[in-house]
């Protein structure tokens, strides 16, 4: 496997350069950091023909990912997520090649778990040993495992009200976990007045540049399962949108190392009506979103106020020709459980919400019954027996 080729890092506002291999958060004019690399170099030494001999992870795509030194890498077999084919299902809301990449499979049950194995391995290679994150749930989970496996103290903030089964996680992990009256915004605020003081690095969403290039590699993955060709649109769960921004860098990067064409997927961001920050942007033809006051619904990680990356995700979905999307609690609930029943397939309640839009742009006409539809469920529906609890009590 050819080395990773690291040039610099670079702002995704301004386009200010930053020296690799050194401790980065956020540019000075507030935006997030983007690593890049040198793909031309990199096209001369590895091809997709590698991948009969790599690893069944996220990491046989490491030439394309940050860590410098093998050794650096903290993994607990993240990736490489079956792309199973939803026939039942697809064929009730009206497609015939309906897909969805199970991220529930991941190690802690969800997504979460590529950003933060890439973002631990940085720390351990860039010699981070104090870490802290706000999180809705899942990110936390995922932090105390990784932090755990590396060694690393951790520091976690979740609202009061998060899934028990991340607040019990992150405490079996032996981390610090404290409980906040609040959304996950006041989580962030709490660890960005501390973090100087305490001497964490911050691991928040998009404030440091490496959890997005876990996350890209569910765009290689996608791209590989399918024979190095995209679906025509893809239903994404959005709360910080980091999944997003970062396959729409992976689509890009493969096309410079030769690996696909041009054509992009329709990028769809799926909110929940109570936490809709992406979609009225869409809607209004806003650059940036407005905090939604007041956030509320089941889906703890579509119930983020205001993505800092948010012009990022509203350029993906532009630029593909996609669409923004929100549904209510109830409907995803219900899809979630109708999944399960056709299926098998326990979804989260945000990977819910996916198949829920589908159905809903299929019947005004948006895709049509032969596009081939990649839904991402972002995490086990066992991680919100809450959620799912209000249709089945005891």
């Amino acid at each position: 496997m050819p080395d990773n080729l690291v040039t610099h890092l670079e702002c995704s506002l301004c386009t200010r350069k930053y020296e690799a291999g050194k401790t980065w958060n956020l540019c000075e004019c507030g935006g997030p950091l983007l690593v890049r690399y040198d793909l031309d170099r990199l096209r001369e030494s590895w091809s997709r023909d590698s991948f009969a001999t790599a690893p069944n992870s996220m990491w046989r795509y490491a030439p394309a990912l940050p860590v410098q030194n093998p050794s650096s890498i903290i993994s607990l077999g993240e990736g490489m997520t079956p792309l199973i084919t939803a026939k039942t299902t697809g064929k009730r809301i009206g497609s015939n090649n309906l897909l969805i990449k199970d991220e529930g499979l991941n190690p802690t049950g969800s997504f979460k778990a590529r950003g933060l194995s890439c973002a631990i391995s940085m720390c351990v290679e860039l010699g981070q040993r104090k870490l802290a994150i706000p999180s809705a749930g899942n990110a936390a989970s995922a932090l105390a495992a990784y932090a755990a496996a590396a060694g690393l103290e951790a520091h976690i903030f979740m609202p009061n009200d998060v899934p028990q089964a991340n607040f019990i996680e992150c405490k079996a992990c032996g981390v610090n976990v404290t409980l906040v009256d609040g959304l996950i915004s006041d989580c962030g605020r709490i660890v960005a007045e501390r973090k100087d003081k305490e001497g964490w690095y911050d691991v928040s969403t998009l404030k440091e540049p490496y959890r997005i290039e876990g996350k890209k590699t569910m765009g290689y993955e996608v791209a590989e399962q399918l024979g190095w060709k995209l679906p025509d649109a893809i239903f994404y769960p959005t709360g910080g949108g980091v999944g997003m921004i970062g396959m729409w860098k992976a689509f890009d990067e493969m096309e410079a190392l030769g690996w696909i064409g041009k054509k992009r997927p329709k990028m769809i961001s799926v909110q929940a009506e109570g936490c809709q920050p992406i979609v009225r942007a869409f809607n209004e033809g806003a650059a940036r979103s407005q905090f939604w006051e007041n956030a509320s619904t089941v889906a703890a990680g579509l119930r983020v106020p205001k993505p800092l990356g948010d012009f990022l995700v509203l350029n993906a979905v532009r630029e593909s020709g996609g669409t923004a999307i929100a549904v209510a609690d109830h409907v995803l609930i219900e899809a979630g459980i109708r999944l399960a029943t056709e299926e098998g397939m326990f979804a989260a309640p945000e990977g819910a919400a996916c198949i829920a839009a589908a159905e809903r742009l299929l019947a005004e006409g948006f895709l049509s019954k032969d596009d081939q539809i990649v839904i991402y469920n972002t995490g086990s529906g066992l991680k919100y027996l809450e959620a799912y609890s209000t249709r089945y009590p005891r």
